[in-house]
Formats: structure tokens, C-alpha cells, sequence
């Protein structure tokens, strides 16, 4: 039905209107001090406050009515910090107040809004309910974002071709959505197609051939990426630090070490207070090519530029010093970060533990968790799995589900790691472990995950061990699970040996299924 009505927009005239700014005496910005309603509504930290009732409560006090610019900045810095509720809440009041005119490019945000907030549904339900007016090239590029971002790639295609035929792809971002798609399904055939059609119908910019290089960088083809580089600057297009981020990643994976130097200095030489990601992107890339005095010169001139490093920083230094071997340095880097982080982010915790894990020093592994927990940090999957993990290695069944139990129980769901689960079973079977064999097909179980598969590794340890396994059959039939011919192999192999010494453990696992 939506896609219908865009057909609509070829007989009607699209006026588009930049969105004014500006400073202003009763401007709403975060920025400056005094009470001010853009700081009021960037204090809403949690989702359950309202937008609505903090604009309506400025203007209750006898406040100046904000104006459509001063309201389109708070959204803007909003989304720019992710919270997209207020933000939408805020668009929704706009389009209420009648002495407010909103253009497409207003509608494109708030349709943004809602796929985040509410889904897809939701938004493809508020673009059919537009006047035919606002359903232009900004709202069905918004849509088209939209499939980008849940990976819809029949409906992103139809889109663009609707698109085509009202002539709304005047612009390279809905190219460069498309590029985007293509590339994360790794449909990498299809950029150079789509590449050709933005150059018959509009330039491409510096995210286009961004994008072209990642594209390059997926199939490890250094000689396009250098043609890339080259049509981009005949183009008169500034390259930033994602351009030669890009370059110099695909550089280092062919060894290319002289050249992925000089388009380091480049991408460097781009990095900037506004641009402050870069500098984590140095790191890692100083760190992937073993230059350590470089990683620590380059958070040096961090520290120097920036007053505080946030989470991400530290968690990229601490993993490069790891990954340098530098333990004693990432231990004293994450002290530091305990020091002056309130925000017991456990992904930094998650980086010294795995270090210590990947040694085999599970014992100081062990510690540092119980360490951070009375710290105040809490654990999360990836905590107990990376200590799943260790034990494993280890051959250690007994701890190894322990902490599967707690990395299974601390998500709502588990999505199956069947690397793990064969693994598991492979050193179960080897030790001829049926008590661990029956505890961990009761973890699957409540896990949702007991299928043919899982009860023939399950049989397969209790004929290593030279032993009957009890009413197996009957617990596949209460899970659902069909037998296939390995199934009735190892039943009939088992069913010639003497029963388990382990019946009153399996009596009170069926007790409980």
C-alpha cells in the first residue's frame, strides 16, 4: 500500500524548505547557562519522564513558546545522544501546535524516530498516513533507512525503484543506503551497479566512496581500493579519516606495512576534537601492526587534547596494551579507569579478564571477577562466558558448568553457541562423564535446546563410559525430539551394557523436567 502511494508523489509538486538556525535571546540550547527548557529536556535521563510535560510546564510558567528551530536542535543533540523517546515525543508535540509548519525534512527525522522507538511497522504505518505533499525524496529516504536497518532487502530494492520513477534519487544517500545493505548481507556483486546509477544521476560523496573501500576491503582487493583513492581525489573530494582508516586496515591484512604507515600519518593528520573516534580507530590500527611506542604516543596526545577519556577509550588502550603484551600496563590503565569511571562499565572489566583467562591463570581470573562484583560491577553473559570458556580449555567439567549455568541464566533468551556445545560434549565424552553428560543436557533443556543432535553426543558419552543410560527415549519424546539413525544406533549399542550407577541423579533430572 505504501509503496503505491509514492506513485502519487510524481503529479504533485515537492517544495522543500531548509530547516532555519540560529542563535536566539530565548534560544533553548543546552549550551550557555541559565534555566533554559533545552537543558531541561536534555536532563530527562530516564525514558519514563516525559517531553511532553516538560514543554508544557515551561510555557505554564509563563515562558517564552519555543520556536521550530530552537526544538529541532534539542532533537538533533537527542538523537545525536541516542535518546530517541524524547525526541520523538518532542516531534509528536510539533505536529500538534498550529503555529508550527513542518516540512518533509521534519517528517524524515520523526519517521526515523519511530522506526527506533516503536519498529518498522509503526513507521511504514505514520509514511502512509502523510499528505501526498510530505511523501517525498526526504520521507522515502527515511523509509528506505529504515529496511536498511532491519536488513530488508526485497523492500529496500522496490523502494529504490519507486524512487526512480518520481525522480526522488537526486542525491547520493539513498545510494549509499543501498551500498551500505548490499554490503552487509556481502551481496558485494551488486555494488558496482549501484555505483554506476548514483554517477548517471547525481555525485557521489566522500560516505560513497567510503563505502566503495570497505567494498574493496571485503574481497581484499588492494589495486580497486587504490583506483578508488584516485577517482576520489580527481573528484575534488576531501578524503577523511574513515577513508584512509579503511585503506590502511586493507594494507595491514596484505602485509602492505610501508603503505599502511603512510596512509596512518594521513588518517592522523585528520583526527580531530570533532572527530574523536578516530584516535581509538589509531590505537587499534598502531596496535594491529605491533608499533606499541605508537599506541602509547597516540594516547598521550589524547590525554593532552581530551580532559577526560570516556569507557570505549580506555576499553580500545586496554585491549591494545594487552594484545602488545603489556599486561602490567593494561592492569595499571584499568586501576586508573576504576579511579575516574563511575560508570562500572563491565565491557572494560570483560577486556583484563579474558587477558588473564587466555594465560590460563583462571585462578587470578577467578578473583578478579569476585573482585569486580563487590566493586559494584556487574557480570554479564560474556563475563561467565569467557570464564565458561576458560574452564573448558582447562578440561575442568565440574567449574566449566557452573559458569555456563550463570551465562545462560543471566539473558533472557540464549542464542545457541554450537561451538561451545560440541566442544563441551567432545571433553565430556572423552573423560566418559556421565554425570556431566546428564547435567548439561538438563542446562540445554532449560535453555531450549535439546534437539536430535544434543542426545546423540549426550548417548555417545555413556557408551564411552560402558554404560546404560536410562529411559532416553521417553525424555526425547517428552522434548519433542525425533531419533534418527545414529539416534537407534547408540540406543541399541547402549542397551547391551550394564545401567548407570548414576539412576537416583537421572531420577531426580526427570523429576524436574
Amino acid at each position: 500500500m505504501f509503496l503505491r502511494s509514492i506513485g502519487r508523489c510524481l503529479a504533485v509538486a515537492r517544495p522543500f524548505s531548509a530547516v532555519a538556525a540560529g542563535p536566539d535571546a530565548a534560544a533553548t540550547s543546552s549550551s550557555g547557562g541559565g534555566d533554559t527548557l533545552g537543558r531541561r529536556l536534555l536532563s530527562l535521563v530516564y525514558a519514563k519522564r516525559s517531553a511532553v510535560v516538560t514543554i508544557n510546564k515551561w510555557k505554564e510558567e509563563g515562558r517564552a513558546p519555543p520556536r521550530k528551530y530552537q526544538l529541532n536542535r534539542i532533537v538533533r543533540e537527542l538523537r545525536q545522544n541516542k535518546r530517541y523517546k524524547h525526541a520523538l515525543e518532542i516531534c509528536e508535540w510539533m505536529t500538534l501546535q498550529k503555529d508550527i509548519k513542518l516540512v518533509a525534512g521534519d517528517y524524515a527525522v520523526h519517521l526515523d524516530l519511530i522506526t527506533k522507538v516503536r519498529g518498522l511497522n509503526s513507521a511504514e504505518k505514520f509514511f502512509e498516513d502523510l499528505p501526498d505533499r510530505m511523501r517525498g525524496q526526504q520521507t522515502c529516504t527515511a523509509l528506505l533507512h529504515a529496511y536498511v536497518q532491519n536488513n530488508l532487502v526485497d523492500k529496500a530494492e522496490a523502494l529504490m525503484l519507486k524512487m526512480s520513477e518520481c525522480g526522488f534519487l537526486q542525491c547520493p544517500l539513498p545510494y549509499n543506503h543501498m551500498m551500505t545493505l548490499y554490503i552487509s548481507n556481502g551481496k558485494l556483486e551488486k555494488v558496482p551497479k549501484i555505483i554506476q546509477e548514483l554517477k548517471m544521476n547525481t555525485s557521489p560523496d566522500v560516505v560513497t566512496f567510503n563505502l566503495w573501500l570497505t567494498a574493496c576491503a571485503s574481497q581484499n582487493d588492494v589495486e580497486t581500493a587504490e583506483r578508488v583513492l584516485l577517482e576520489l581525489k580527481k573528484a575534488k573530494i576531501d578524503p577523511d579519516w574513515v577513508t584512509y582508516s579503511t585503506l590502511t586496515n586493507l594494507y595491514i591484512k596484505n602485509a602492505c606495512l610501508e603503505k599502511a604507515g603512510s596512509t596512518l600519518k594521513e588518517m592522523e593528520r585528520r583526527a580531530s576534537r570533532k572527530t574523536r573516534v578516530a584516535y581509538s580507530s589509531l590505537l587499534s590500527l598502531h596496535t594491529n601492526m605491533g608499533n606499541k611506542d605508537e599506541v602509547n604516543r597516540i594516547w598521550k596526545k589524547m590525554e593532552a587534547c581530551f580532559r577526560k577519556m570516556n569507557d570505549n577509550e580506555y576499553l580500545c588502550m586496554i585491549s591494545s596494551l594487552v594484545k602488545l603484551g603489556d599486561f602490567a600496563g593494561a592492569e595499571n590503565l584499568y586501576k586508573e579507569w576504576e579511579s575516574v569511571s563511575g560508570t562500572k562499565d563491565v565491557r572494560v572489566s570483560n577486556i583484563l579478564l579474558a587477558s588473564y583467562i587466555n594465560q590460563g591463570q583462571m585462578e587470578m581470573a577467578e578473583t578478579f571477577c569476585n573482585d569486580i562484583v563487590q566493586k559494584g560491577i556487574s557480570p554479564c553473559y560474556t563475563t561467565w562466558e569467557l570464564l565458561t570458556w576458560g574452564y573448558l580449555k582447562k578440561k575442568d567439567v565440574e567449574n566449566f558448568l557452573d559458569y555456563f549455568k550463570k551465562a545462560i541464566s543471566s539473558v533472557k533468551k540464549w542464542s545457541p553457541d554450537h561451538r561451545l556445545v560440541q566442544e563441551a560434549f567432545k571433553i565430556i565424552e572423552e573423560q566418559a562423564h556421565i554425570e556431566g553428560a546428564e547435567q548439561l543436557l538438563v542446562i540445554l533443556r532449560n535453555a531450549g535446546h535439546v534437539n536430535t543432535n544434543i542426545y546423540n553426543l549426550f548417548l555417545k558419552t555413556y557408551a564411552t563410559a560402558g554404560k546404560m543410560p536410562l529411559i532416553v527415549a521417553e525424555r526425547m519424546k517428552k522434548d519433542n525430539v525425533q531419533l534418527d539413525e545414529e539416534t537407534h544406533r547408540l540406543l541399541d549399542l547402549t542397551s547391551k551394557m550394564c545401567v548407570s550407577d548414576v539412576s537416583t541423579f537421572k531420577d531426580s533430572v526427570i523429576s524436574t523436567h
